[in-house]
């Protein structure tokens, strides 16, 4: 696999390297921030080779490509420059409001320390069962020094939100620690340890403990990234350098420490004290409902508000009760995954589910999701289910957290605590999501693909077995112009996907009429619902796409109309689709129509056999099968003599 060659071709979808305002990634995700989500083409994304789904989440464009995104991302960082710190200071445009904001800011905080954070919460995990079973006493030197190494992260999480929080709203990164530092600093953690009443110029300072705090190193840094600007802007050229940081730690050191700092403490605690007066009502309850959504909001993004307050929940009481509900919802997603595994009969489905369940099993599950269960629908409803009742069990038994991770078999340690309380309980409740979500995705079923093609008419089925023949055994075959019109060359599409051939090869044309037919005989394999566009695959196995228009997915479907769904039979020279090309055209969207074989790469070329005006049904394409029959090609064709010269 080509890292560079996928990096490429995601940040093309993306609309280019000048459409990306920042990029981070998470445990399997592309974060990309853009200026215009417009410009992305989500389903040239979904095309790309190791990129499993796309999604817009939390004013996010978030690209799953699984395990392999530090690889991905890095070979971003070499095919572009959008990894400089230079772009993250851009301004979106029509930038995100409301939660879609929030969930932006937390996520592009918290990502960049997901990993190193689930490192040290499993060692911290390990190292509490090894205290617990006496394996290492506390005082013992080796003790000390890989509990340094587990606890630092933690102790010292200020300074690393200060960085991310900087890159995030375009701060100096140096800066921001030093405020941190400034928190975590000897005599200022004396002051509050010992009691002492604190003043600055007269203004009482109420001292809270900041080591492993979240919210008031964020409220600061956000604060002082735009005082800088501010100062940037006031300060002249020659001094600001270090002017502007001097009225930075000036003003925002005491700031945080009256201000900041203890309301950032109050509100933590406050929205941690609420959630966790819902699992003293009912834990059982409190259980179930997180084992049921966190799953659900994971596809979101939202659950993102959820981290800062585990992470607070062990800062400040040493343990988390919420997260381990979450845990369940983790394991009924594996065991829907694995449920479809056994059930289903299509071989490449069996494997994508096998090493998805794998993957989910150590706290991954997007390929789980985004792969196997939701686009199946019913083994995803089983997972629900599962998480429901794992997460009841959990949250009865009142089992913590006593670090962070990602819910998984390596991670299972940061649940343990002193006397192992609540570990069974965890351990019972895992186990009954596996199972439960495994069994209903077996039970309930689905709609397994190779069902699909037993069920299909023979023609169907034929068309189904020449797909998979492909390569140069392929026989050459015509394609009838599905519009009629102006033929333009495929170079001159304003669009970047088409015009560089990524798609495949092909024509394009200026329709003179609002309609769309069969160029051959075949099968619907794709009819987009917003119907601007659609693909037949002939009884030989070459697909053809009809793209009507540029950006007109935009219209959500007026002004077209579809005759046909996925899976119909169709026969050359069927009206397929209709519409309005002036109605299109008064709306600002070109109507030039791509005409693609997007299996392209199964053929030894792909010739336009007509320039100028084309009819409906008149020969447009030679597809042609073998490389020697290329080169005859061009001899029994006139025009084709003339373009080759």
């Amino acid at each position: 696999m080509s890292y560079e060659k996928i990096a490429k071709e995601i940040v093309q979808g993306v609309g280019g390297e000048k459409n990306v305002v920042s990029l981070i990634h998470c445990a399997t995700r592309l974060r990309f921030t853009l200026k215009d989500n417009s410009k992305a083409d989500k389903a040239a994304l979904e095309k790309t080779d190791g990129v499993i789904i796309v999604k817009e989440s939390g004013g996010q464009l978030q690209v799953v490509v699984g395990n392999t995104v530090p690889e991905v991302y890095n070979a971003i960082g070499k095919v572009s420059g959008i990894l400089k710190d230079s772009n993250a200071k851009e301004k979106v445009e029509g930038g995100k409001k409301g939660i879609g904001s929030l969930i932006d800011v937390i996520s592009s905080i918290f990502a960049p320390l997901l990993g190193v954070m689930a490192g040290a919460g499993i060692l911290k995990g390990i190292l509490l069962i090894a205290s617990n079973f006496e394996w290492l006493q506390k005082t013992d030197t080796t003790y000390i020094i890989l509990y340094a190494a587990a606890d630092a992260l933690f102790y010292f999480l200020p300074l690393l939100l200060a960085v991310t929080t900087a890159r995030k709203f375009g701060g100096s990164m140096f800066t921001a620690m030093t405020i941190a530092g400034a928190l975590l600093y000897p005599s200022i953690l004396l002051l509050k340890t010992d009691g002492i009443e604190t003043h600055f110029f007269g203004i009482p300072v109420v001292m809270m403990s900041y080591s492993s705090t979240v919210i008031p190193i964020i409220l600061s840094v956000i604060v002082m990234s735009y005082l800088e600007k501010m100062c940037n802007r006031l300060i002249h050229e020659s001094v600001k350098n270090f002017i502007t940081p001097l009225i930075s730690l000036v003003i925002m050191v005491p700031l945080t420490l009256i201000v900041f700092g203890p309301f950032g403490v109050y509100v933590g605690n406050g929205i941690a004290d609420v959630l966790l007066a819902a699992f003293s009502f009912s834990p059982l309850l409190a259980g179930a409902i997180l084992g049921a959504s966190w799953q659900v909001l994971v596809i979101f993004g939202v659950h993102w508000g959820l981290v800062p307050i585990f992470i607070n929940n062990i800062a400040v009481y040493g343990k988390d009760g919420i997260k381990p509900a979450a845990t369940a919802s983790v394991f009924a997603q594996t065991g829907a995954a694995f449920g479809v595994m056994l059930r289903t009969k299509n071989k490449k489905l069996k494997t994508l589910a096998g090493s998805a369940t794998l993957a989910a099993l150590f706290g991954i599950t997007e390929p789980a999701v985004y792969g196997v269960t939701l686009p199946l629908k019913r083994p995803f409803i089983a997972g629900i289910i599962g998480g429901t009742v794992g997460g009841a069990i959990i949250g009865q038994a009142g089992t913590q957290a006593f670090a962070s991770g990602a819910p998984g078999l390596l991670t299972l340690p940061i649940f343990y605590g002193p006397g192992g309380e609540g570990f069974p309980g965890l351990i019972m409740g895992i186990t009954a999501s596996f199972l439960i979500s495994a069994i209903l995705a077996y039970t309930l079923g689905f709609k397994d693909p190779v069902e699909e093609v037993e069920n299909a008419d023979s023609t169907a089925s034929v068309t189904a077995g020449n797909k998979q023949n492909a390569g140069a055994g392929r026989i050459s075959e015509k394609a009838l112009s599905p519009l009629s019109g102006q033929v333009v060359p495929l170079s001159e599409v304003p669009d970047p996907a088409f015009a560089s051939e990524a798609m495949g090869k092909g024509i394009a044309i200026e329709p003179s009429a609002g309609r769309v037919v069969a160029p051959f005989d075949g099968t619907v394999t794709v009819a987009f619902k917003k119907k601007h566009a659609l693909a037949v695959v002939s009884d030989q196995g070459a697909e053809i796409l009809v793209h009507v228009g540029i950006d007109t997915v935009k219209l959500n479907g007026e002004y077209f109309t579809s005759h046909v769904k996925e899976g119909d039979r169709v026969a050359a020279g069927q009206l397929l689709l209709e519409f309005d090309v002036d109605q299109i055209r008064a709306a600002g969207y070109p109507t030039v129509t791509p005409i693609i074989v997007t299996n392209t790469m199964d053929y030894a070329d792909v010739l336009p056999l007509v320039q100028g005006q084309v009819q409906e049904q008149e020969e447009l394409l030679r597809i042609v099968g073998e490389e020697s029959e290329a080169e005859a090609e061009v001899e029994r064709h006139p025009f084709l003599r003339e373009i080759e010269g």
